[in-house]
């Protein structure tokens, strides 16, 4: 196949997500356009891809499962028998559902998700689990999957001869869990918006930005990430003691996994 376009269509409430696309992305050998289907203002943002242009889906894994802002945003996108890869970032837990979800919404689009991969990035919300990932040894095997990548749809003749490998996951998906963690505004907000154009489901109010409607929000911790004036978070001694067990439980290193059709 002759590839002439590459797009990257992405969800990252933090960062972490983007990072490990970026890592896998510059190793192929076409510019790419990135698009960022994070904030709440971009949910009716729709495109069309072709047969020969090569769309990067990425979104972080939240409970097993990709936010489902993220699937509906990815799922506006159309392909025309367009290659995908997929990416599921996970905090070191487990990817669970994550992957199959994406190969069905992408699917559905039109696309053809011939490789899929689940890197490992810091957790968004425990802190002291998977620090400083995506790492070197991280990015070093992002490249090594983008070179694999890019040989198997030069080998293919059309879109048609690629394959949809086979990825772990169950159907019905896992349910999202109830995550008690909101992050609230404290008294250093200056009421400057930042964190409620930036939320992904809208749980931020722009006329009074020092609320959250606990019913939207999602716990991506996207609005303490961007707020410039750290005053946004979440019950730091609840945090503390929700983080200690879930490292004790989850905080061995894993490694990224990576599929190919065949």
């Amino acid at each position: 196949m002759n590839i002439t376009k590459l797009s990257v269509v992405f969800f990252s409430a933090t960062g972490r997500t983007h990072k490990a696309a970026e890592a896998f992305v510059k190793a192929l050998p076409l510019p790419a356009r990135w698009i960022d289907v994070t904030a709440a203002s971009t949910a009716e943002q729709a495109h069309t891809f072709g047969p020969e242009e090569l769309v990067v889906f990425a979104a972080p894994v939240y409970g097993g499962r990709i936010p489902a802002q993220a699937a509906q945003r990815f799922a506006r996108q159309k392909g025309t028998q367009t290659p995908a890869v997929l990416l599921a970032v996970f905090g070191n837990r487990d990817y669970d559902d994550a992957l199959l979800e994406m190969q069905e919404v992408a699917q559905a689009a039109g696309f053809v998700p011939f490789a899929c991969a689940a890197p490992v990035a810091e957790h968004s919300l425990m802190p002291g689990v998977a620090v400083g990932r995506p790492d070197e040894a991280d990015a070093q095997k992002l490249a090594e999957f983008a070179g694999r990548v890019w040989q198997t749809l030069a080998a293919a003749p059309s879109a048609h001869a690629l394959a949809v490998p086979a990825v772990k996951g169950n159907r019905p998906y896992k349910a999202y869990p109830s995550i008690p963690f909101k992050p609230m505004a404290s008294k250093a907000c200056v009421q400057c918006g930042a964190c409620a154009r930036a939320c992904p489901t809208g749980a931020i109010p722009l006329d009074h930005p020092n609320q959250t409607d606990k019913t939207r929000c999602i716990s991506c911790m996207r609005c303490v990430a961007v707020c410039p004036h750290g005053a946004r978070g979440v019950n730091k001694l609840l945090l503390e003691a929700a983080g200690k067990v879930f490292a004790l439980k989850f905080g061995a290193r894993k490694e990224p996994e990576f599929f190919i059709g065949k």
